[in-house]
């Protein structure tokens, strides 16, 4: 389970590390009210479970309680790479003297934990790790030994202080039972205080039956409303949307998309024993993002039956009321004949039929107009 910041900040007050002060508000009167309680320039936070915020003007600042309340109703309902902004956090204005970035996270490749940490930080970091792979040290970390928060703060040029704030978030790691702790940045302030200034946490859901976390928000981006519906979905930044059945047929067909010269908007894969209803509720997602300009159903029919995914993509079709957006399905494998047939006497404007996964990818990839 993804965190909002605003409860990543919880688990932090829990555990002792410094935030700002603040409040998480849904109204732009309610914004105006926390910005009045701290009766100090203020700034008002997209809670939202992506990032790029700051680049797409959804974190902004604001003097005082008027203020906040004219920024909040700017981001309320903004949308940020598919996620809908239905909250922001009202924080007091920290300004820093050095921006820091700190990380605790499973390291799959290795199968352990892994500390990253930067004596810089901010939006910038991905650029940083590429253009200066020496500036963010990586070091492996013994979950018995735990970690020397002093020790990784002078390896990474971190100042003095940020010691018991890494020793801290590593105890956030280990008691939550998380997957990542995040911060970024992580700032020194010119009174020589470490405070968290933004905060990224991700829970490991089999671990939920023996902690008092964060409730979940209602369903709000397509991530969460998927999920919800028990579809395994990732939301990514092309104009083409992608439904297929099993994770490596999905994956190979993002690869041919890809080649074809566009790019993917999602993963989505409907698993093996795909219903029909799974199918519409699938595409009714994918439907529901305005980024995409064109779909891909890529499936090959074995316990998920081809049939049955046609009288899905009918029900969806059927359901959604004019869909005007192409549409392009390749089906082979279990009845894939029965399928194509279904199909066929649906006779939808928006369906395309196409044999081959390439033919297929590279008249999906040319709906939508490219990248």
């Amino acid at each position: 389970m993804d965190l909002f910041e605003y409860q990543a900040k919880e688990l932090f007050r829990r555990h002792g590390i410094p935030v700002p002060a603040g409040g998480v508000a849904v109204t732009a009167t309610q914004a105006q009210e926390i910005a009045a309680s701290l009766n100090v320039p203020v700034v008002i936070k997209a809670q939202v479970k992506t990032g790029g915020r700051g680049k797409a003007g959804g974190i902004r600042t604001a003097a005082g309680p008027a203020g906040a309340a004219d920024e909040a109703e700017r981001v309320l309902g903004m949308d940020i790479k598919g996620h809908i902004a239905r909250a922001v956090l009202v924080e007091e204005a920290t300004v820093p003297f050095e921006e820091h970035y700190a990380a605790f996270l499973v390291d799959r490749a290795s199968g352990g934990f892994l500390a990253m940490l930067s004596a810089q930080g901010g939006m910038e970091i991905e650029e940083l790790a590429v253009s200066d792979p020496g500036a963010l040290i990586r070091v492996p970390v013994d979950p018995e030994a735990g970690v020397d928060g002093a020790v990784l703060a002078a390896a990474a040029g971190l100042p003095e202080a940020a010691g018991e704030v890494l020793d801290r978030l590593w105890e956030v790691m280990v008691a939550e039972d998380a997957l990542l702790v995040e911060v970024n940045p992580l700032i020194s302030t010119a009174d020589g205080r470490v405070v968290a200034l933004d905060g990224k946490v991700s829970l490991d859901d089999n671990a939920a039956f023996r902690h008092s976390w964060p409730q979940p928000e209602p369903a709000s981006s397509l991530e969460d409303r998927a999920r919800s519906r028990g579809l395994n979905y990732v939301k990514l930044e092309g104009s083409v949307g992608v439904i297929g059945n099993g994770a490596g047929l999905v994956m190979s067909t993002l690869d041919v998309v890809a080649l074809a010269g566009a790019a993917p908007a999602n993963f989505l894969d409907i698993g093996g024993g795909a219903s029909a209803r799974i199918m519409a509720d699938g595409l009714e997602i994918i439907l529901s993002d305005p980024d995409v300009r064109s779909v891909l159903v890529n499936v090959f029919g074995g316990i998920t039956t081809c049939d049955a995914v046609a009288t899905g993509i009918v029900t969806a079709l059927h359901s959604l009321g004019e869909v005007t957006r192409p549409i392009v399905v390749r089906l082979d494998g279990n009845n894939a004949e029965v399928g194509r047939r279904i199909l066929s006497d649906a006779r939808h404007p928006a369906v395309r039929q196409v044999p081959t996964m390439d033919g297929a990818a590279s008249l999906a990839a040319s709906l939508s107009g490219g990248s």
